[in-house]
């Protein structure tokens, strides 16, 4: 005997049972897209501390170069000064490129997980609005 078609509740709980079925199928999705969301921002983070390991070495390196072009500047011949000043601005050069390279990197990692949150959102409004 089944007692829900008695009490007239079978439609009740249909309608319970395929939400609960949407829901977990949701679920499922949002956790699916927040797992390629996590991918993505782990891969900025790696290219983030790749770019800060280049960032220290080329600052390291560039401020040896600006000594020494300082210290050549001295010496006896102009040929010495230019070529050190030219080395030192190459370095100068290549270390400007890893900053700005870092910072567009430090930019967009500020809306990580835009598309989970998204989502995320828009199914609470949905949720909201059935209520």
């Amino acid at each position: 005997m089944n007692w829900l078609s008695l009490l007239g509740l079978e439609a009740f709980a249909a309608r319970w049972r395929a939400n609960a079925i949407e829901g977990a199928i949701a679920a499922e999705d949002r956790l699916a897209l927040a797992r390629l969301e996590w991918l993505d921002q782990k891969q900025r983070l790696q290219q983030l501390l790749a770019l800060l390991i280049a960032v220290i070495g080329l600052t390291m390196v560039a401020l040896v170069m600006v000594s020494m072009a300082v210290l050549v500047q001295f010496w006896d011949t102009p040929h010495r000064m230019l070529a050190a000043w030219v080395v030192a601005g190459t370095w100068l050069v290549a270390w400007c490129a890893a900053i700005v390279t870092l910072v567009a990197v430090v930019r967009s990692m500020g809306n990580g997980f835009a598309l989970t949150r998204r989502e995320l959102s828009q199914d609470w409004r949905d949720i909201k609005e059935r209520l």
